[in-house]
């Protein structure tokens, strides 16, 4: 089996210094979305969540600075926080939920070793470091830093199963490399385990269990097991362990980490120097040497979820020597070959750098989580060895249905391929027999609503991607929307009615599509039916949907009407959560009262859109449920207010700045809605083949198909005339053709061919309305 690994592999070395300013890589900028800010914001849910630190494509290892734990700070970091924590190996990228991983810590310092990382605003209390602002530099595959506290210099980079760090120390005699091994975002690992295996090398894990807190703070069933094989370029000749004595009865999720109590207990940890082995509740190792002015130490580590044999293989297989800037070469070669499948020519350098950050943003997950031998751990905690595919995780299914998984269909169908086989299996291995909504290493968190998997299911067969044991995916998706549905009352009741029963309805549908692909008449017939139970929440007398008690009767009506949030819906109000019919856009329409009455809303709904496009009661960008909308237009024979609503939202709701999403990045969706609707195409209904055809932002959009998945070569968006002004198509041609519609099907794209567009600056009302 040909891994990410030996791709890897075989680059090393061999790309000069030259190209680390050229390609599409050169564009990414790690820090547009970096902030958690409640406060930029205006809404608890924070801004984009990403993180800075070094990274490959849909690799194991993110090797970022953190900046806190605990609190709704899921990637670890925050670009306002002053201080710096440590340096993790594995983060998560946009997720609010107080997060997870944040683990294997690494902070160099110099003086008396300190066992806590301190308070934030009081960062002499522990081993956290103030940090020069001006000096921190984040690219595709490379984050460096100056920790002013101590004046080192911290550069790391990473390959797909391991990382490397480089420190610059100042002249010290007791200059350090510690290693938190507890550490974990959003809470704690439980047990951990290291030991010295020679004078250069230490290896060890962190078991990672609900417990500790972590994802959802426990309550998303995080449960792992970190391996690490580290190595040192200077000898480990003064070495140890330090062991914070953690009584019994003391729990260990995020508020009680967060305590002055747990902190004091870790501050006061018990240092064993010398010390080669030791397994604990809290431990951290640490070597200390002397460094001359400006001495360069590095260390190197692989990681696994399956063993300590595992991380090392990974390590060796990756990182043979101390080549700092070769393997730097190597993850920026790596992005320029992944970001290099989309080629836009056209826009501002700033379009090019949201757009190739966006771009970036969509390839962090879901990660590989395979060895480079191919073993990873099942959902039944017993190790196994992919063959026809690599296991991967961290499936946020109710965000990346929509844009994320429709656009891999596109530029990466194996990874699609090797998300729904891992999901499968997942759900063989565990013996639940249904799909997981918010996968997350093995763990079925049960995250937000629906049957995401379904959609990601129907999605892919129904455009060729089928690499997976189709039967038993159907079964487990059949079992899944009848042990999450609407029942038999064909609705949702409580206190997420609405939502539920909308979604619900639109997976069902989905599964009817899928039975329909595979020949099975009688669950097409049943499933396609239930896609309409959408109408059982819809209150004719109040002209919107609207959420039923167990009874059948109707909640109260409140004040605000359709507008309240959170009134039978989740994150939204019963005005955004409404317009989520996509199986049924006609249905839809005539339930709300014919066409231009719908008109007459949507345009409502996005004209009182705040100019910054934040958290607000209309059209909510900073969140998924109306994220299909701006392309309902084109259904209503209105193309051109897709063509100008989508232009607007990738000139306002994206930017090349920390703040520059406008809500969480949520593990790839934010970005991906902003890469298909930039390149004129986007989904409305996936699990259907249609595209929306929508108004370009670049002048040419060349993407690269995969052989294995399609017949073309390439497919080309083209456009004459193009400018911020000129936003509307005019005319259309397909592969030399008048083409008159404002849609296109999945096979005309993998087919390869040119789309060309002619715009202007005033609509043309004729096109597109067939």
């Amino acid at each position: 089996m040909k891994t990410i690994a030996t791709i890897f592999l075989a680059a090393a070395f061999s790309v000069p210094a030259a190209s680390m300013a050229q390609g599409p890589a050169a564009y990414v900028n790690p820090f547009i979305g970096a902030s958690t800010s409640e406060g930029a914001a205006g809404i608890y849910h924070g801004l984009g969540k990403t993180f800075p630190g070094a990274a490959t494509p849909f690799g194991m290892v993110q090797l970022s600075p953190n900046t806190i734990t605990g609190g709704d700070n899921g990637s670890g970091y925050s670009y306002e926080h002053t201080t710096i924590e440590g340096f993790a190996f594995t983060q998560m990228s946009g997720i609010g939920w107080y997060g997870d991983l944040g683990n294997f810590l690494v902070m160099p310092a110099t003086g008396p070793l300190q066992t806590s990382a301190g308070r934030q605003q009081q960062p002499e209390e522990g081993y956290r470091s103030s940090y020069s602002k001006q000096e921190e530099k984040a690219t595709a595959g490379y984050y460096g830093v100056q920790l002013t506290e101590h004046n080192i210099k911290a550069e790391m980079t990473a390959a797909p199963h391991s990382g490397i760090m480089r420190f610059t120390f100042p002249a010290h005699q007791q200059s350090r490399i510690q290693i938190d091994l507890a550490r974990r975002v959003g809470g704690t690992s439980t047990w951990q385990e290291v030991k010295v295996i020679d004078d250069h090398t230490i290896a060890g894990y962190m078991r990672c269990t609900p417990d500790g807190g972590g994802w959802g703070n426990g309550d998303g069933k995080g449960n792992y097991t970190v391996y690490f094989y580290a190595q040192f370029s200077k000898p480990l000749t003064k070495c140890g362990v330090w062991s914070a004595d953690i009584p019994d009865g003391w729990t260990r999720k995020r508020e009680d980490i967060e305590s002055d109590r747990y902190r004091q207990q870790v501050a006061k940890a018990t240092v064993l120097p010398g010390v080669k082995e030791k397994a604990g509740k809290h431990l951290g190792f640490y070597t200390e040497f002397a460094t001359t002015e400006q001495e360069t130490v590095m260390m190197k580590a692989g990681i696994s979820f399956v063993s300590m044999d595992g991380a090392k293989a990974n390590l060796e297989a990756e990182i043979k020597g101390w080549n700092f800037d070769a393997v730097r070469r190597q993850a920026f070669a790596l992005w320029n070959a992944a970001l290099g499948k989309m080629k836009v020519d056209g826009g501002t350098e700033e379009e090019k750098t949201v757009f190739y950050t966006a771009l970036y943003h969509t390839m962090i997950d879901p990660r590989n989580i395979s060895d480079v031998d191919g073993k990873y751990i099942g959902g039944d905690g017993k190790v196994h060895v992919v063959n026809s595919f690599s296991k991967r995780s961290i499936f946020s299914g109710w965000d990346v249905f929509r844009s994320q998984m429709p656009l891999q269909t596109i530029i990466n169908p194996a990874v699609v391929n090797d998300m729904i086989n891992s999901l499968v299996t997942l759900a063989d291995e565990t013996g639940n027999h249904y799909l997981e909504r918010w996968e997350f290493l093995n763990a079925y968190s049960g995250c937000m609503i629906g049957n995401p998997a379904v959609s990601v299911i129907a999605d892919a067969y129904a455009k060729g991607i089928r690499r997976f044991d189709v039967e038993k995916a159907y079964a487990y998706a059949k079992n899944s929307v009848e042990k999450f549905g609407n029942g038999g009352k064909g609705y949702s009741t409580g206190g997420l009615s609405v939502s539920l029963t909308l979604e619900y309805a639109y997976f069902d549908w989905c599964l009817g599509r899928l039975a329909a692909a595979l020949g099975k008449r009688k669950d097409e017939k049943v499933y396609t039916a239930r896609g309409g139970n959408y109408k059982n929440v819809f209150d004719k007398d109040k002209g919107w949907f609207r959420p039923r008690n167990d009874d059948g009767s109707w909640q109260p009506w409140p004040e605000e009407g359709r507008m309240k949030q959170g009134y039978g819906t989740i994150e939204s109000s019963p005005y955004q959560q409404g317009w989520f019919v996509p199986q049924d856009v006609p249905g839809l329409v005539k339930l709300l009262g014919g066409k231009e009455k719908v008109l007459a809303d949507l345009a409502a709904f996005f004209e009182k859109v705040p100019e910054d496009m934040m958290w607000n009661d209309y059209y909510n960008h900073a969140n998924e449920p109306v994220h299909h909308v701006p392309f309902l237009f084109n259904r209503l024979g209105r193309p051109w207010l897709t063509q100008q609503w989508t232009r607007e939202i990738c000139a306002r709701a994206y930017r090349n700045a920390v703040e520059g999403l406008v809500g969480n990045e949520d593990v790839g969706q934010m970005s991906a809605w902003y890469v298909l609707a930039a390149s004129g195409l986007h989904p409305v209904c996936p699990g259907s083949t249609r595209y929306e055809i929508t108004s370009p932002v670049f002048n040419t959009i060349t993407i690269a198909l995969d052989p294995a998945y399609a017949k073309g070569r390439q497919f080309t968006v083209r456009t004459r005339n193009n400018t911020p002004a000129n936003r509307y198509i005019q005319r259309a041609w397909l592969n030399g053709k008048p083409y008159a519609r404002c849609y296109l099907d999945h096979a005309l794209i993998a087919a390869g061919g040119t789309l060309e567009l002619e715009m202007g600056s005033k609509p043309n009302k004729n096109w597109g309305i067939q």
